[in-house]
């Protein structure tokens, strides 16, 4: 299982950036899908996160901004991100609750950070 990050970039404060990240590979399901960032000098922090039946999770710095969803037969997840900040730039990671088939337990699977600079 591999998740692609993508959609990162530079942007001026007040603008939007659209983060996708996919799953590829076979014989998986997903639970929870997520966005952490990490700031330089900083602790990885959850963003969002949304379940398969599409509940979702807010850090409160995000909430009103930042929308996440799902598209689960893509084994996809988007973090639509608009008035930005210059405290949100970071890098972004993309998580995923992975259970392979014949098993019961979810493994935690991350994707490559994108970064996202907010300029002021």
């Amino acid at each position: 299982v591999q998740l692609q990050a993508s959609g990162g970039g530079l942007v001026q404060a007040g603008g939007s950036l659209r983060l996708s990240c996919a799953a590829s590979g076979s014989g998986f399901t997903i639970n929870v899908m997520g966005w952490y960032r990490q700031a330089p000098g900083k602790e990885r922090e959850l963003v969002a996160s949304i379940t398969s039946g599409g509940s979702t999770n807010y850090a409160d710095s995000v909430k009103g901004r930042f929308t996440i969803s799902r598209d689960n037969a893509k084994n996809t997840v988007h973090l639509q991100m608009n008035s930005l900040k210059p405290e949100d730039t970071a890098v972004y990671y993309c998580n995923a609750g992975i259970v392979l088939v014949r098993t019961t337990w979810t493994t935690p699977y991350w994707g490559q950070g994108t970064q996202v600079t907010v300029s002021s």
